[in-house]
């Protein structure tokens, strides 16, 4: 006998995965310069040199440094770094001891939401388009997610549907701007009118509300476009991070978690987290990384290429006719289908070697994601795909 909901999980991937895993198989069969594969959010974009040069340098030092355990939070050196980086970039206050170090953005939600679940009746709010797998993290906590409804206009935060769900069971609202799968940045006036209504809630309920900041694309903005550091809208923040998309560098699965100071019971919540961190096995984050991460955390991303991507697939799909809302950064395009049927235009897709994400797993059926952190070329080979499906539905 095996856990039953454990072995749903691990027997039936995510739409993205099944579809990547798709695309591997296709491109070992008719070669992968047939397949236009924009399944997965993995960076085309080579990690920076000074990545390189400070593996070369750390791999020189003695092998306990490098390669021994650290402490279950996180090297020393890290934590300082990431603290002055938060200080220096955002001009907000940040300690060391405020970071737990983990195995991702992915460890850091877990860490976070399990560490908020008070009881069976805990509730977490996700703002469609969402992430997938804050479902499966929400619910493996022990919580229940309730899904917000997307503004299909313009994708920022329907706040009419928003306090409806909101009850005295929710302990926390996730936040990711810029966003997945849409690109959309929650602009300053959304993350304003959102601190207001969740500040107004908390008080009504006599406990915090929190918001859950899942921020792995925080750096990949396009065209001088600002993300609001949200701490500083509203104290009750949890920031979760990833380097992944930033220095490309996904398989090494390497984050953290940033509890401010001035958030509510700030100290038992770290504690909280490191505790759940604990229970799932997720201590001492691998420890040559840390160390790559620590001579790094200053490095911009190059987005030459993702912008070049979002604007070729933006004007030449919106011109066939296709709507999206324009995404001021990570690397996605979310895009309704002619039919409002993500799946069937999915199919209909993969069977011509496109291969593009249903929405239904976000939290809008009548779209696609289109992950373009990919060659250029692949774009520019998408295209007259894309037209070829939009006139079908004209015929």
């Amino acid at each position: 006998m095996v856990n039953k909901k454990a072995y749903l999980l691990g027997s039936k991937r995510s739409s993205i995965r099944e579809l990547f895993e798709y695309g591997r198989r296709r491109a070992a069969e008719v070669g992968k310069d047939k397949i236009c594969d924009f399944s997965l959010g993995n960076p085309s974009v080579p990690a920076p040199e000074e990545l390189k040069e400070a593996y070369k340098r750390l791999l020189e030092l003695p092998p306990l440094e490098v390669h021994g355990y650290t402490s279950a939070v996180g090297c020393d050196e890290l934590r300082e770094a990431l603290a002055r980086n938060i200080s220096e970039t955002f001009g907000f206050s940040a300690k060391a001891r405020d970071f737990y170090v983990t195995c991702g953005a992915a460890a850091a939600l877990t860490s976070v939401l399990g560490a908020l679940t008070v009881d069976c009746n805990t509730e977490f709010i996700a703002l469609a388009p969402f992430f997938p797998e804050y479902r499966c993290f929400a619910e493996t906590s022990g919580a229940k997610l309730k899904v917000v409804e997307a503004d299909e206009k313009d994708f920022q935060i329907d706040f009419e549907k928003l306090s409806k769900l909101i009850n005295n069971n929710t302990q926390g609202v996730i936040v990711n701007s810029p966003n997945n799968p849409s690109g959309v940045v929650y602009t300053e006036s959304t993350i304003k009118r959102l601190a207001s209504l969740l500040t107004e809630r908390s008080a009504e309920y006599g406990k915090p509300i929190y918001i859950i900041s899942d921020e792995p694309y925080r750096e990949l903005v396009y065209g001088g476009v600002t993300v609001p550091f949200i701490p500083k809208y509203y104290s009750n923040t949890v920031i979760c991070y990833s380097y992944s998309k930033k220095l490309s560098v996904p398989g090494e699965r390497i984050g953290y978690v940033f509890v401010p100071q001035n958030a509510e019971n700030a100290d038992e919540l770290f504690n909280a987290v490191a505790g759940t961190a604990r229970a799932y096995g997720y201590v001492c984050a691998p420890s040559l990384i840390q160390r790559v991460i620590a001579a790094c955390v200053d490095i911009k991303p190059d987005l030459t290429v993702y912008e070049k991507n979002r604007d070729i697939l933006y004007e030449g799909l919106t011109k066939m006719g296709y709507f999206c809302a324009r995404p001021d950064g990570a690397f996605y395009l979310f895009v309704r289908t002619p039919e409002n049927d993500g799946n069937s235009f999915s199919e209909r897709a993969k069977r011509k070697d496109l291969l593009v994400v249903p929405g239904a797993g976000f939290g809008c059926p009548g779209f696609i994601r289109i992950s373009y952190c990919v060659d250029t070329d692949v774009c520019l080979r998408s295209l007259p795909i894309f037209k070829e499906l939009i006139e079908e539905y004209c015929r």
